[in-house]
């Protein structure tokens, strides 16, 4: 903005759910910075419209529910503009992600302890159900994460695993492959090279490394790319130049967190043109209420996809197993959304193309 000679156009998704809109803070730096914004809040009903596209748009299974206010916020910035700017990148550059923070600090401290001290950790963690969690306490700090519970037996999962390797692959997945589908083996990428740490001791830049060269192009650059593209929208990514991509990796880790704070180095920056009250909160990803969603207005579809008779005729997935996530997701007592979505879009992919071209 301080280089245009007129105001430079931002735009926001917002949502009715509480836990899940930031439209007001976004709103409120585009005052500070004198910007033509326009910010757009969704409910069910954009979801159902864009849900059924989904398969063609990404034309693969793919399950980051994130694509769909992606979508929503690349078509209304697509009305005013053909190009935009995207924030991707960041946090993998400059360490935004909790969970290398948390990563790095839960094992300093847990790998101190024997292993079967940890098992039983775990154990008591798990013995307590998510929701009993949540309520217990739900008299601490608004800050704590929402399903807090949940996050708990998230946590309890990790106890036992051998080293921090272990423990970040373990936080970034959602069903274990031979798990959800009996008999299949999961590629051994670079997140299973076992020999990196010995030219990067460095867990913290290990963790950095995997998102860079998986979670990145894989996940946040495909999800962008296909829903901007699905509306002729190109979104760049000004973060990924290859010269401010080396500068991150010459920084020592104390420049990217400090005090507890990610991206250190970015928000120094940032604080020379936006007042920190606008700004400092704690990090929230680009969410939907989908949990919520799955047990209303999004039921039937969903019901229609998970449905006993179509997975057992399929024969890919445990059937039991996936049935029994959606039956404890609609009862309320654990929240499986991302578990769910991710067999949601493989059954949604799998309808319009598999299913599609036997029928063919």
């Amino acid at each position: 903005q301080a280089v245009s000679n007129q105001p430079v156009q931002t735009f926001s998704i917002g949502f009715h759910e509480f836990g899940y809109d930031e439209a007001a803070h976004a709103a409120g730096v585009a005052r500070h910075l004198g910007t033509d914004h326009t910010e757009l809040y969704i409910d069910p009903a954009h979801a159902l419209e864009v849900i059924p596209r989904l398969p063609e748009w990404y034309d693969e299974p793919f399950a980051d529910s994130s694509q769909i206010p992606t979508y929503l916020v690349s078509k209304m910035t697509r009305a005013h503009v053909t190009v935009a700017l995207s924030g991707d990148g960041g946090d993998e550059l400059f360490a935004g992600y909790n969970r290398y923070r948390l990563t790095q600090r839960f094992w300093q401290s847990m790998s101190l302890l024997p292993r079967a001290v940890r098992r039983g950790m775990a154990a008591a963690l798990t013995g307590i159900s998510p929701d009993r969690w949540s309520r217990l306490l739900s008299f601490l700090p608004a800050r704590l994460p929402a399903q807090i519970g949940d996050k708990l037996h998230k946590s309890a999962s990790v106890l036992a695993l051998p080293d921090g390797d272990a423990v970040y692959r373990r936080l970034i997945t959602h069903w274990e492959p031979d798990e959800v589908m009996p008999g299949t083996t999961e590629p051994k990428g670079i997140i299973w090279d076992a020999s990196l740490a010995a030219e990067m001791p460095s867990l913290f830049d290990r963790m950095q490394l995997y998102d860079l060269a998986t979670y990145l192009p894989d996940d946040i650059l495909t999800k962008v790319d296909r829903a901007s593209m699905a509306v002729a929208l190109e979104a760049r990514v000004p973060l990924l130049d290859h010269r401010v991509v080396e500068f991150s990796w010459s920084l020592p880790q104390r420049a990217k967190i400090r005090g507890g704070k990610s991206k250190w180095l970015l928000r120094q920056v940032l604080d020379r043109h936006v007042p920190q009250d606008l700004v400092e909160r704690p990090k929230m990803g680009f969410g939907i209420p989908l949990g919520e969603w799955l047990r209303g207005p999004l039921r039937d579809w969903a019901e229609t996809l998970l449905a006993e008779k179509r997975l057992r005729e399929a024969g890919l997935f445990d059937t039991a197993l996936v049935r029994r996530h959606w039956a404890e997701h609609l009862s309320g007592h654990r929240n499986w959304q991302h578990l769910l979505w991710g067999a949601l879009m493989f059954e949604a992919w799998r309808e319009r193309w598999a299913r599609g071209a036997s029928g063919a």
